[in-house]
């Protein structure tokens, strides 16, 4: 063994002893073995941060800019109401549920696709009376599976692709490339994960849920002109929010409010609401009826009367502000400032900038209007504005801001300009008009001009420990392959083991990527194994993208731990699951994706190239 081989071997050996540690962040554990590398002569100091501007590192950052659009925008949230049964038994909803992330997974940030979907899965675990790890764990296997679909679908699919960049006479992979064997794999998984899968997985109850009941909300919602409430009658439209377990307790007409309106009375353009809703309800509410929030109205109309003799920089700082509105809830504290007082006696929108959207109050109801109702202590206060206005309002009245709501109103406007953005960089990139990572730039730059996602908060939508990770590690798996270490890995596997049949030998690489990604990092997996992968194909003297491609598929599938993927991080708390509760469903998974994609390997990536 060569000098050189013998130093990046140690310095491998010891990432993936400190990434199974745990002890500090995997990003932190990339940038050392970069720097080990460097140190020892393996890495030259001036391209050692030069994966920084890697195509694949730039795509996966402007990938989850643009999901944050999707997410912000609501996008997601009508096609989750479009896609899923209402009154569907287990099977049929968990398998909507499954082929849902599953497709959003492909073309968006795979965590990003679960966390948008995991307020829907505990909702449907209770309406089907099921524990929500049941729902949960079916939801982020198929995120995952999801992931192998597309180049962007997952960050190991970009660094394969990458890798394979990196080698001289080859290009990176295309779009679509992975869905020959990714798209089978996926309709599989999900078929057995709906079928049989969800069964397996432990009844777990989640933990404290019960502290964290923050009851119904009162709430004031418009009746615009041309929304679907318009000229139905009461009745009618309380049956439409039977599903969502909201109920309209009043009807303000004229500005007059009748506390107790007839079941026949006809609604009218211009009417507002008087809804009662669980909070994470009134998204739902809101668009099924096409109505709007009376507080956000009338803030919305107050600014276009305004003159603003800013001119256009005025113009652009109002933007910027709209833009990064979120939704707190507050609890009103016995010595509030707020006792007794009325968002109108403290002037809250015209002195603060705040809008008091819904007001939560042990089941009782005012006859007053929301924005002339006494606040009281221990009223929950769903409130919207700026982060810090809110904070700093909370702290000067006396209030306690309860975790930030991730509540998407839906704005149908930028839902369908966020899509089409998307769709167009991933025609652009699929069809090779342009390179991914310039592709999908180009879409980031196109939302933050339209404003699906706001310039000052774009740099908050890029996960940059995982941007940080890929960076710093595609260096080291191109310090594998030049010094040879990869190839001398590769043939102590493959004589060992498959004892030079390519088939076994593709067999030993995916399963062997498949048992690290479950102990460590996926994207450091793909980095590790791809140079080994490689090497297996150029001593066996096959197709090296039969390799890789098995690589990709593997380094994805972490099914057995709560530590090999991120999705499963998610649900670990949510599901109230344990550190062994994984596998129960996570065997019988992994066994099938061996079993469906070998064959598939050999199928469309032959091992004779």
């Amino acid at each position: 063994m060569m000098h050189d081989q013998t130093l990046i071997l140690t310095i491998l050996l010891a990432t993936i002893v400190m990434f199974l540690w745990g002890r500090w962040r995997h990003d932190m554990v990339a940038v050392m073995a970069l720097l080990a590398c460097v140190l020892a002569g393996l890495v030259e100091p001036g391209a050692a941060f030069a994966g920084f501007g890697h195509p694949a590192v730039v795509t996966v950052a402007c990938v989850l800019v643009l999901s944050r659009g999707l997410q912000s925008s609501g996008a997601v949230d009508v096609l989750t109401r479009a896609v899923l049964p209402a009154r569907a038994g287990p099977t049929a909803s968990i398998a909507a549920l499954a082929a849902l992330a599953a497709l959003l997974s492909g073309f968006m940030n795979n965590v990003g696709a679960l966390a948008l979907l995991m307020p829907v899965a505990v909702q449907l675990a209770g309406r089907l009376e099921l524990p929500p790890g049941k729902v949960l764990m079916p939801l982020a296997f198929a995120s995952i599976l999801g992931g192998t679909t597309t180049l962007i679908g997952t960050p190991p699919n970009l660094i394969v692709s990458g890798f394979r960049e990196n080698q001289a006479d080859l290009s990176g992979y295309a779009m679509f490339d992975f869905t020959l064997v990714g798209l089978p794999l996926t309709v599989a998984g999900v078929a057995f994960i709906a079928l049989v899968g969800w069964r397996l997985v432990p009844a777990r109850e989640q933990p404290g849920t019960a502290g964290f009941d923050t009851g119904a909300y009162i709430t004031e919602a418009r009746v615009p002109e041309g929304s679907k409430a318009a000229g139905m009658r009461l009745r009618e439209i309380e049956n439409e929010l039977d599903e969502a377990d909201a109920q309209i307790v009043g009807l303000v007409r004229n500005d007059v409010k009748m506390s107790a309106p007839s079941g026949g009375r006809v609604v009218r353009a211009g009417d507002i609401l008087v809804l009662e809703a669980e909070v994470e309800a009134l998204p739902k509410v809101l668009a099924q009826l096409g109505l709007e929030l009376e507080e956000g109205h009338k803030a919305s109309k107050e600014k276009k009367d305004e003159d603003k003799p800013e001119g256009a920089a005025g113009d652009e700082r109002d933007n910027e502000r709209s833009d990064d509105l979120i939704l707190m809830e507050l609890v009103v504290r016995p010595e509030s400032a707020l006792s007794g007082r009325s968002a109108s006696d403290i002037l809250l929108r015209s002195r603060y900038g705040l809008n008091l959207l819904a007001v939560s109050r042990d089941g009782a109801r005012s006859k007053a209007r929301l924005r002339r109702l006494k606040i009281r202590p221990g009223d929950l206060l769903l409130m919207q504005g700026p982060s810090d206005i809110l904070t700093e309002f909370a702290a000067d009245f006396g209030c306690v801001p309860l975790a930030e709501r991730q509540l998407r109103i839906p704005d149908r406007g930028k839902a369908i300009t966020a899509t089409l953005i998307m769709l167009i960089a991933v025609g652009v990139a699929a069809t090779g008009l342009l390179p991914a990572a310039v592709s999908f730039a180009g879409g980031v730059l196109a939302s933050m001009a339209l404003r699906t996602v706001s310039p000052r908060t774009v740099y908050d939508a890029v996960d940059w420990p995982v941007v940080v990770l890929l960076a710093a590690l595609l260096p080291v798996a191109g310090a594998m392959q030049s010094t040879g270490a990869a190839d001398l890995v590769a043939r102590l596997l493959l004589d060992s083991l498959a004892r030079g049949d390519a088939v076994i030998g593709l067999a030993v690489i995916l399963i062997t990527t498949m048992v690290l990604t479950d102990l460590m990092n996926n994207a450091a997996t793909a980095a590790v194994m791809a140079p080994i992968g490689m090497g297996a194909a150029m001593q066996l003297g096959v197709n090296p993208d039969t390799f890789l491609m098995a690589v990709a598929i593997g380094a994805s599938c972490a099914f057995l731990t709560p530590i090999g993927h991120q999705n499963n991080t998610l649900i670990l708390g949510p599901g109230g699951f344990r550190f062994g509760d994984y596998w129960r469903m996570g065997v019988p998974v992994d066994l099938l994706v061996i079993a469906v994609a070998l064959p598939l390997l050999l199928l469309f990536w032959p091992l004779a190239s």
